[in-house]
């Protein structure tokens, strides 16, 4: 199977504590975002885990102790983004996050970590010219750590407009200008573009369209062919294996102003009050009501074919 880390929170910045005392312990368990009650428990185990994914904007605090996680395969996403503390008020300085990124690619491999610069969004300041330069800067920093970057254009979720009223959606002319030029940008760089889901009118531009955790991706980082169940998209258009996540919603302390899985600060921080690093949950811990399920945890792992 696959574990997922990062499509509700950010574990590797804010609660590496907690996810090494689950790799230690053997085991995690998860709410149903949606039937709070519901508590999947998953065996933390590489013989049946594939490959655990991480999504972060800083992976230093895990970096020191990445041996402890050296028997899992592993594909990270870093966001680097070209925003400022008035967009992202918590996120560190963005050459810190390089400098860590180029130290987790020296040691996981370049194929085994991409680079995501997103989401975008266009206003006087953060000009189409702007993001162009920038971008370019970041590719000029990261050639040889990765070989993939994915783009994605904001999507103005209800929790987005209340917390980032001024921001605008980008025009379908402007997607295809900017993804036209950061292909130009990235093949001077031996970088892949990729964005976020299917979307016809950019196929055309150069960029891969078929999602930024899809199969192929997965089979690269660990050297093997995958043999997949039915796995349903997370949106229409969408090939990314994003299920298994064991991350919480409205948990990020980075408080962006794009977030879609925060409602607001004052609920992230509430919620924070609960967490403990010694619990199987990421925040609370076992209630008396909770049904739990074990999960169905096997190998997707072609093991009759290595792609290397």
């Amino acid at each position: 199977m696959i574990l997922n880390t990062g499509n509700r929170t950010d574990i590797p910045a804010f609660f590496s504590d907690w996810f090494f005392n689950r790799i230690q312990e053997g085991f995690v368990c998860v709410r149903n975002p949606y039937f709070p009650h519901q508590v999947t428990k998953y065996i933390l185990d590489p013989q049946v885990i594939d490959i655990i994914c991480f999504c972060t904007k800083n992976p230093k605090p895990m970096l020191s102790r990445l041996d402890l996680i050296k028997d899992y395969k592993q594909f990270w996403f870093v966001t680097i983004t070209p925003y400022n503390q008035t967009i992202e008020p918590y996120v560190p300085n963005k050459n810190e996050i390089i400098r860590s990124f180029i130290e987790l690619s020296k040691k996981i491999g370049s194929h085994c970590i991409g680079w995501r610069y997103d989401p975008i969004f266009l206003n006087d300041y953060y000009t189409i010219e702007y993001h162009l330069r920038i971008f370019e800067k970041m590719c000029q920093k990261l050639t040889g750590y990765t070989h993939q970057c994915v783009i994605s254009f904001i999507d103005l979720y209800q929790k987005t407009k209340k917390n980032f009223k001024e921001v605008q959606e980008v025009n379908q002319k402007d997607q295809v200008y900017l993804c036209q030029k950061f292909v130009e940008i990235g093949k001077k760089y031996n970088f892949e573009i990729y964005t976020c889901h299917e979307n016809e009118a950019l196929k055309t531009t150069g960029v891969y369209t078929s999602g930024c955790m899809n199969q192929q991706i997965i089979e690269r980082a660990l050297g093997h062919s995958l043999k997949l169940p039915k796995i349903n998209e997370a949106r229409q258009g969408c090939r990314c294996l994003l299920n298994n996540d064991i991350g919480v919603y409205n948990t990020c302390l980075h408080s962006c102003l794009y977030c879609y899985a925060n409602y607001d600060r004052v609920t992230v921080l509430k919620n924070i009050k609960k967490h403990n690093k010694k619990s199987p949950f990421l925040i609370g811990d076992f209630q008396k009501d909770d049904i739990i399920k074990e999960a169905k945890q096997v190998s997707y792992i072609d093991r009759q074919l290595s792609l290397f």
